[in-house]
């Protein structure tokens, strides 16, 4: 079942016309029980696949908000065995929407790699991305989990040029992942829908794995640009902020909740409108 849920969703998607929002949140953010009352409500608000930061005290390529998000939670005691015992407990209700755990290789190196998969896949993660594992160290992580049914979803940028692209996308499972910008999430985004799309297409062209796009995008109207060009538009950062802001005014974990949950239903309206478009146009 976990390596099919991608695949599944996105051919629903595909069914209803429509991009998928990827919603993103780190585990255990501020404390495990506002996450897990995060985590289970992001469906009905609209999160058609949900990736879950792995906490790391060094994440490279996050900006300050991912950043003091990984370290809120670090603080509250937050592993990554809860974070996969918080996968399980989000598995007890929610059996169709996909999981990715996002984050760093060290957690799991320390983890023990053949442990991490098959627990991992016992509680019902779908799909991995490691940032800082490049092609060059598939045999390390990459294509143990592949052959054990855990999608090792890849990450492309601006800089993939068309001699590396077939080397990235080589070894890669449920979806690809463009990071449409140079630099750290939370930077701005990045405002060339043509170039954008020009990349979609060059993805496309070179695998037949959905496309979505992320880094950067914090609005409804961010969503709906993106929706017109690729599978799913991905948002990170600008949830982390709300959840930071519920937290710093001292809000309880239903509130904190509630107000994240009505931000990620204005960023689903953004799929919703782009499917209009298309539909009208």
């Amino acid at each position: 079942m976990a390596g099919q849920r991608i695949e599944k969703r996105f051919a629903a998607l595909k069914q209803e016309g429509r991009a998928g929002l990827v919603t993103f949140i780190t585990a255990g953010d501020p404390d495990l029980d506002t996450s897990f009352e995060i985590l289970r409500g992001l469906p009905a608000a609209g999160a058609d696949l949900i990736e879950l930061g792995m906490p790391f005290s060094d994440p490279m390529a996050d900006g300050p908000s991912i950043q003091a998000a990984g370290l809120r939670a670090l603080e509250a005691g937050m592993t990554l065995a809860r974070t996969l015992a918080l996968v399980s407990r989000f598995r007890q209700q929610d059996q169709e929407t996909p999981i990715i755990l996002m984050g760093y290789y060290n957690p799991i190196y320390r983890y023990g790699t053949d442990r991490f998969i098959a627990d991992a896949l016992s509680a019902g993660v779908d799909g991995v991305i490691v940032v800082d594992l490049p092609p060059e160290a598939d045999d390390e992580f990459c294509i143990p989990a592949l052959q054990a049914g855990l999608n090792f979803i890849r990450l492309t940028a601006p800089t993939t040029d068309d001699k590396r692209m077939p080397t990235v996308l080589a070894n890669t499972g449920g979806f690809v992942y463009y990071v449409s910008i140079t630099g750290i999430t939370g930077a701005a985004a990045s405002n060339d829908l043509a170039t954008i799309a020009s990349a979609v297409n060059r993805i496309r062209s070179n695998c037949d794995l959905p496309v979505a796009v992320g880094f950067g995008l914090k609005a409804p109207e961010h969503i709906a640009a993106i929706a017109k060009v690729a599978d799913a538009a991905v948002v990170g950062t600008a949830i982390v902020d709300r959840i930071a802001a519920g937290h710093a005014a001292g809000h309880d974990a239903s509130r904190i909740a509630a107000e994240t949950h009505r931000f990620v239903a204005e960023l689903a309206a953004g799929t919703r409108a782009a499917q209009e478009d298309k539909v009208a146009g």
